[in-house]
């Protein structure tokens, strides 16, 4: 819950700043792309948040790492191109410096909760893989293989 409480937290705050600007009429004076754009963006990052929200949702709020290793990448990518976006059109758009520094203060705290599940997600998946063989092994730790009993007439 913590995870999706501060992401979803982090782009309330990006939407507030954006349309605070937007309601201003400092990015319509630059150019109307700039809200579409970011709009874009918000809508895909919130699609991969809800999502994880879902995953969440599925396992009664306990987050399974291998599925959500993969969509915390997704969400990675998609505030990566937010952040560039951001940054390439600072001027050209009025972004504030403020937004930039919350949405990369966001997006490192959503970069450290997908290298965390991903981290999980591996080891995991060795435990996993461990099990396995252990099972076609026959049994437990440090057991030996199961010994052939002797056939035929005694």
């Amino acid at each position: 819950m913590g995870i999706f409480a501060t992401t979803r937290r982090a782009g309330v705050l990006l939407a507030i700043l954006w349309f605070s600007l937007v309601a201003s009429g400092a990015a319509r004076a630059q150019s109307p792309s700039c809200a579409e754009d970011f709009q874009k963006f918000s809508q895909r990052r919130n699609a991969q948040m809800g999502a994880l929200n879902q995953l969440g949702k599925a396992n009664k709020g306990k987050m399974d790492p291998i599925a959500a290793c993969p969509m915390f990448r997704r969400l990675v990518g998609i505030e990566g191109e937010m952040m560039n976006y951001l940054t390439k059109n600072k001027d050209w758009c009025n972004f504030p410096d403020t937004l930039l520094d919350q949405f990369r203060q966001g997006r490192a705290k959503t970069s450290a909760y997908a290298a965390q599940a991903c981290s999980v997600a591996v080891k995991v998946k060795k435990m996993q893989e461990m099990q396995r063989e252990q099972a076609a092994n026959g049994g437990g730790l440090g057991s030996a293989p199961a010994q052939k009993l002797p056939a035929g007439p005694l």
